[in-house]
């Protein structure tokens, strides 16, 4: 072993990836996506109510968890209907909603912010698949988002007061 990985190693060591972080953000990724699956009649399509997306709010507290929350969608949108068109345009959606939510420091102008950002993106997807008119899709899109992410806001508000809650999963990753 040469000096130079030994350096790299350590240089790994220090970004401070622990354990306890890399087990949460594979709870969050298998939450996500088991959470889409159940309820995947309402999950996919034109019209929306994908309750998973409520999990986004944890990117709000600490973008540490924003790796579990991608990779969450990724495992959930293999199974859409859409297929690759899925992975990859709703990929990129939460990436973009989750750094928003991270940098918004108002939950519920992150919920507006993030249903616009979903029906912007995933509107355009489904007017590719479909020839749908792209403002219809876009709209019933973010609109499902938004009645999501709002109720999002509220539970995260609520979890806010419980001390438990905030000590495993905000304030100490």
């Amino acid at each position: 072993i040469s000096e130079n990985s030994i350096m790299k190693g350590k240089k790994l060591m220090n970004k401070h990836i622990s354990v306890k972080l890399i087990v949460i953000n594979a709870m969050i990724a298998s939450i996500y996506a088991a959470l889409t699956l159940v309820i995947s009649p309402i999950a996919y399509s034109e019209i929306q109510f994908r309750l998973s997306e409520i999990m986004v709010f944890l990117a709000f507290y600490n973008r540490k968890y924003i790796p579990g929350l991608i990779i969450g969608c990724i495992v959930a949108n293999l199974f859409s209907p859409m297929g690759l068109l899925d992975v990859i345009f709703g990929t990129i959606s939460t990436i973009i909603v989750c750094i928003s939510m991270y940098l918004i420091k108002n939950r519920y102008l992150a919920a507006i912010i993030g249903a616009l950002i979903t029906g912007i993106i995933i509107g355009g997807e489904l007017w590719y698949a479909y020839q749908i008119p792209y403002l219809i899709n876009a709209l019933y899109v973010a609109i499902g988002e938004l009645i999501v992410l709002i109720i999002g806001a509220f539970i995260f508000n609520i979890l806010e007061h419980n001390n438990r809650f905030m000590n495993i999963f905000i304030d100490h990753i």
